[in-house]
């Protein structure tokens, strides 16, 4: 009797099948050629049928994992232009000085990596001779994120170039003396050279992606058709780790980024030891980037390996190849031949009798030397590959040896990424191998000279002829005389000074409202990059989805399901707005792209990215010191603000604390405005000084941060009188007296300063209000508009004392004078307003947000923190108390008054 539970595997099967007796012939073949000739006869066919599927385009599953072999074989290798030895010879002068530079630097102590670039040199050399266009090359040139340890080789090529001077090898990572080289990818160290700091590893692999996507959104948007520029990014295996590296790859083979090279320097070690020691970082890899959808080629095994496939008539050569842990294969280039033979050929008869056939020479070359990464040809052809493919980014998996040439005691070893000089005999014994023009006589009491073939030799000639035949010198930066943006209408900005009236508006909606202003000027409209990780809504931006649309390479494939309502969902290839989905690193990476534009690309573009407050510092602050090191220029706004102000999120929301870290990065400008007119003057001027004309002594290559609150509040008018946009944009400005403000203070009531920032001045002007009425207190309010920049500018007071110069800080001037003690409060941990209490002349005490957050009503939380109104009243009295200004018992009565 059949069991009514039982499930036929047909049943299993959705696709219907309207042959079953043929399906089952091609299921009992394969039964067939698994009995006969084993299962590994059976998985080559397997494999072999569907790569031909895929090659046809028949719909199936993708392989994730090819063989572990080249991608190109041998006989289809093209044919490389150029002089292959002439090559080698300048490939071997960079090997050379690259470990001389680091050799001769650890005297000092200041350390260096040798075997990174040893590893990769090939990698980079291939690339500058044949493929990495310059900055004269059409359109704005390659982009190239050069692997931050293999600074050393990038330098000794500018060596060879004439772009450096032994002097500036010999300051190798010492640049306190004004001609050094820093050491890494740096373009606020170096910024004629270097385009990408890339060494906070991760970052460089994700910014790459967003670069080569913002490329596309240049063309499209019709601001600079850039389709020429290639980006290459040179990235460690061990860095595949970090869970940026493959963060955006997705996105890459998505919107069909055929414009992007990754180089994955497999030399199968990180810092510390195997990237995979019990598996296979390669196959993992491939596995990985074909599931994401990448074009994937693989160069893992030099000419030498050719007689070896060609005697694998089993294919047990490549079965053994791709079993073979990692760790192995690494103890394999440090083992003798004796040693190889018994653990590698000797786990199956067949490899057995094919090691009969091979001397130990040709043994050690394999396994010790010939890897596809080390081999100019097999470079070039991947390279080939990579920028003929179309419809998709193209990732090289090329396989290496770290500290290759470098002799026996660093190639391979675990500890080679600390290691940081060689010996005179190991120098001596690389100048051999590398067959270098080097005489015994040069090393002087015992230092590794520099080699150089002379400016006018055969070696740099050829250099620079390549280079030429690709557009000049690489890596370079090159900020080109861009005219100032003329600044936008005033009308943008003026529309805010007369307040709001009686309407309540948030200062997030009151920026928002301005950028709706100025994208629609007809001079800087369309330079501004509105960035926003999938919170416009949120931010109320909905309504710049339909006149400015979201960019996509595709357009809108489809009709939007509110396509009747005004603010639709419109999505084009021509698109300003980049809505970037659920991805803080993935919109600073849009904005970092955006914001060096002017370098890069020669376009000067006005990004604004803007963000959960919360999310951002916190999140991705790595990057924005990548923007700082890069010389980014914009606008983060961070939104829904403050730890109170986001009425009933929690503590995962309630961002007590960006500020704090903002003020730690010497680029950014941090500003805390607390009304809708202070916004725009904010504004205005970034756009003055990142993008017009900077006055004397400022650096435009900085970026604002702008916090901004959801709280809507009426906003007030722009005081008269003189100063207030300069105390505005320096930080602080006296916004009312008790007087001003119509409280008819007695002649001799005790008085107080009360500075407010953001949202934090609204409860800080009912406070005036309550102790001038209920307390015969008067006091006078000052908008905080960035405590940060009052720090720096006393900070850099201080140290012009040091130089002999007298200047009083800008607080200390603006205070002057001012009556009574100082109470500083806002809706950030009191080390927001602390950082500026030293140079504050009055007595001084603050009131803020620490502790973490809390679900509550925004009343609730301002009262748990103790920062509300009443709560500022009660630490106003106790200050005076203190100072024998109010009875002490007027501190007791107010806490009872206000049940605190």
């Amino acid at each position: 009797m059949t069991d009514p539970n039982a499930i036929q595997a047909s049943e299993l099967d959705q696709l219907p099948d309207r042959d079953p007796e043929e399906t089952a012939e091609w299921q009992a073949s394969l039964d067939a050629v698994a009995k006969a000739a084993g299962p590994h006869r059976a998985a080559y066919l397997m494999r072999r049928t569907l790569e031909r599927a895929e090659g046809n385009g028949i719909a199936l599953p993708k392989l994730l994992e090819t063989d572990y072999v080249n991608t190109i074989p041998t006989a289809a290798e093209p044919s490389a232009p150029g002089d292959e030895e002439m090559e080698r010879k300048i490939t071997a002068w960079n090997r050379w000085n690259a470990a001389a530079m680091v050799t001769r630097g650890s005297k000092y102590g200041v350390g260096g990596h040798i075997a990174t670039f040893a590893s990769a040199a090939w990698l980079y050399e291939t690339g500058f001779n044949h493929f990495f266009k310059g900055k004269e090359a059409d359109g704005s040139g390659d982009q190239l994120y050069i692997q931050g340890h293999a600074s050393p080789g990038i330098y000794a090529r500018a060596f060879l170039d004439g772009r450096l001077d032994e002097q500036q090898l010999d300051n190798f990572r010492r640049e306190s003396g004004g001609n050094g080289l820093p050491s890494y990818p740096h373009p606020r160290r170096l910024p004629w050279l270097w385009e990408f700091p890339t060494v906070s590893m991760g970052l460089g692999p994700l910014s790459a992606i967003y670069q080569a996507r913002f490329n596309r959104y240049l063309t499209a948007r019709g601001i600079k058709d850039v389709s020429d520029s290639h980006v290459w990014a040179f990235l460690g295996d061990g860095e595949m780790d970090e869970p940026e590296s493959t963060a955006a790859l997705a996105l890459a083979s998505r919107e069909g980024l055929d414009n992007l090279t990754f180089v994955i320097n497999c030399n199968l070690q990180r810092l510390d030891g195997p990237v995979r020691a019990n598996f296979k970082i390669v196959q993992e890899l491939e596995a990985q980037f074909r599931g994401a959808g990448w074009n994937v080629v693989k160069s893992l095994w030099g000419n030498a390996w050719d007689a070896l496939f060609r005697l694998d008539t089993t294919g047990a050569l490549v079965r053994r190849l791709r079993e073979v842990p990692d760790a192995q294969v690494q103890t394999y280039q440090t083992r003798d031949a004796a040693y190889i033979r018994q653990d590698f050929f000797g786990k199956d008869p067949a490899l057995v009798e094919m090691a009969k056939l091979l001397s130990d020479d040709k043994i050690l070359e394999c396994f010790h030397l010939s890897r596809g990464g080390h081999e100019a040809r097999k470079v070039y052809a991947a390279y080939k590959a990579a920028v003929e493919f179309k419809g998709a980014p193209t990732v090289i998996l090329a396989q290496t040896v770290k500290g290759h040439t470098l002799g026996e005691g660093f190639a391979s070893k675990n500890a080679n990424h600390q290691m940081k000089k060689l010996t005179v005999d190991e120098f001596k014994t690389m100048r051999d191998l590398l067959e270098l023009p080097i005489k015994d006589s040069d090393f002087v009491d015992g230092v590794v000279p520099y080699g150089h073939p002379g400016a006018d030799s055969p070696e740099v000639r050829y250099l620079q002829e390549r280079r030429a035949a690709l557009g000049g010198p690489a890596p370079a930066r090159r900020v080109h005389p861009v005219a100032p943006l003329p600044a936008p209408a005033e009308k943008a900005f003026a529309s805010f000074d007369k307040g709001s009236g009686t309407q309540n508006v948030a200062t997030t909606m009151a920026f928002v409202r301005l950028i709706k202003d100025l994208v629609r000027d007809k001079e800087t409209g369309k330079r501004w990059v509105p960035i926003v990780p999938d919170e416009a809504r949120t931010f109320g931006m909905e309504s710049l989805f339909p006149s400015l649309g979201i960019y996509s390479p595709k357009g809108q494939t489809y009709e939007p399901v509110d396509r009747d309502q005004l603010m639709y969902y419109k999505e084009a290839q021509n698109g300003q707005i980049l809505n970037e989905g659920i991805t803080e690193a993935g919109s600073m990476a849009d904005f970092i792209a955006a914001s060096t534009a002017y370098a890069t690309h020669g376009e000067a573009m006005i990004p604004f990215y803007i963000f959960y407050s919360m999310f951002g510092w916190q999140r991705t602050a790595d990057q924005m010191w990548q923007l700082g090191d890069q010389l980014g220029r914009g606008f983060l706004v961070g939104a829904t603000a403050g730890r109170t102000t986001l009425t009933g999120e929690g503590l995962q929301h309630a961002d007590g604390h960006s500020p704090v870290i903002a003020a730690t990065n010497p680029a950014a400008l941090t500003y805390d405005p607390a009304f809708a007119y202070e916004v725009a003057t904010i504004v205005r001027d970034g756009i003055r000084r990142m993008y017009g004309e900077a006055a004397p002594g400022e650096d435009p290559n900085v970026f604002y941060y702008l916090t901004v609150y959801n709280e809507p509040l009426p906003q007030p008018a722009k005081p008269s009188g003189p100063g207030i946009d300069e105390g505005i944009v320096k930080g602080l400005y006296r916004f009312n007296t008790a007087e001003s403000a119509g409280l008819s203070p007695a002649a001799n009531a005790p008085r107080i300063q009360l500075l407010g920032s953001g949202t934090a001045i609204h409860w800080v002007l009912k406070a005036q209000r309550m102790l001038a009425e209920e307390w015969g207190v008067a006091s006078d309010v000052w908008s905080a508009t960035s405590w940060t920049e009052l720090r720096r500018d006393a900070l850099e007071a201080d140290a012009g004392l040091l130089r002999g110069e007298e200047r009083v800080p800008y607080v200390r001037q603006a205070l002057h004078g001012a009556e009574g003690p100082v109470l500083a409060v806002s809706d950030y941990m009191r080390q927001v307003p602390d950082q500026i209490a030293q140079w504050v002349e009055q007595d001084w005490s603050s009131l803020g947000a620490d502790g973490f957050g809390l679900s509550d009503t925004r009343e609730g939380a301002r009262r748990h923190f103790g920062v509300d109104a009443e709560s500022v009243v009660v630490a106003a009295l106790a200050q005076l108390a203190r100072r024998g200004e109010v009875k002490a018992t007027a501190v007791k009565e107010a806490r009872e008054k206000y049940g605190l």
